[in-house]
């Protein structure tokens, strides 16, 4: 793949070693962040990709949690702006991404930027993926300036929005969790009930990947978003546990070459909070 070589409209995905080049060009940030409750933080002070700085997931890319809110709220646009200015991350500063866990953290914050119209990618593969030596301590960004800038309405779902299509097969619901939880065999501590949304597909982030922990190539990841009824369906959501995961799906939608599908901040935790909506188990296959 081709890619710019400023940093500006960057792809989907960018590797390594296009990353290791084009340092000087782009703002890399490291967003590591674990459910088990490690220090994304800790991980990142330990070494990280020289000069990269480091976005927490609980307070930069997300707003503090309220009731029927779920666990990861989009944070206001002011609040995400002011958080990006500090990163030195501006208006018009291409960004580079990356966690150690296939991308499926670090897809929260390259999704809500390019959403926004900024350029942003996934560093393919992660950390585990870089071949260059690592830093260790804070980076010190400079300060730029980033204009806050609306959520797309388009582009996000509410509990309303989601619930009306849990009646309609033309609008298409992807579950980003492991596929026991979302059949709820499996779930997680985290999970208030088994199951998932009715009429959701399992849509599970890690077969986004190849065995190696790269992006599959945009035909292959085409033919399994096909497979779940992408092509024939009117609008396509994507949840998870909380909003983070389910941004690697969009990503992987975008790669494939579907665009405009959204995101449902709340995602699980928000429609599982409420004992009035409905939730299903196990997996009935394709609707």
């Amino acid at each position: 793949m081709t890619y710019p070589q400023n940093g500006a409209g960057l792809p989907v995905v960018v590797d390594p070693e296009w990353t290791a080049d084009h340092l000087g060009d782009v703002v890399v940030v490291d967003v590591r962040w674990y459910l088990d409750g490690r220090s994304g933080r800790d991980a990142y002070l330990g070494g990280h990709v020289p000069g990269a700085v480091f976005a927490d997931v609980d307070t930069d890319l997300s707003a503090p949690a309220t009731a029927g809110s779920g666990r990861h709220p989009l944070p206001a646009p002011e609040a995400f702006a002011e958080s990006l200015a500090r990163l030195g991350i501006g208006d018009d500063t291409p960004v580079v991404a990356y966690d150690d866990a296939g991308g499926s953290v670090a897809a929260r914050l390259v999704w809500m930027l390019r959403t926004l119209g900024s350029s942003a990618a996934l560093m393919d593969g992660g950390i585990p993926a870089w071949r260059g030596g690592l830093e260790t301590g804070p980076a010190t960004p400079r300060r730029r300036q980033r204009t806050p800038v609306p959520w797309p309405a388009d582009r996000i779902a509410d509990t309303g929005t989601v619930l009306v299509a849990t009646g309609d097969d033309t609008r298409l619901l992807l579950d980003a969790r492991t596929h026991g939880r979302y059949t709820g065999d499996q779930p997680a501590p985290v999970d208030l009930r088994p199951g998932h949304i009715p009429g959701a597909r399992s849509a599970a982030w890690p077969d986004n990947l190849t065995e190696d922990g790269r992006f599959a190539a945009p035909e292959r990841l085409r033919e399994r978003f096909a497979a779940l009824g992408a092509e024939e369906a009117r609008t396509i959501t994507a949840y998870c546990g909380s909003g983070v995961t389910a941004c690697h799906d969009l990503l992987a939608l975008e790669h494939a070459g579907f665009f405009g599908a959204r995101l449902y901040p709340g995602s699980w935790s928000a429609w599982a909070a409420d004992s009035g909506l409905p939730a299903e188990t196990g997996d009935r296959g394709r609707r």
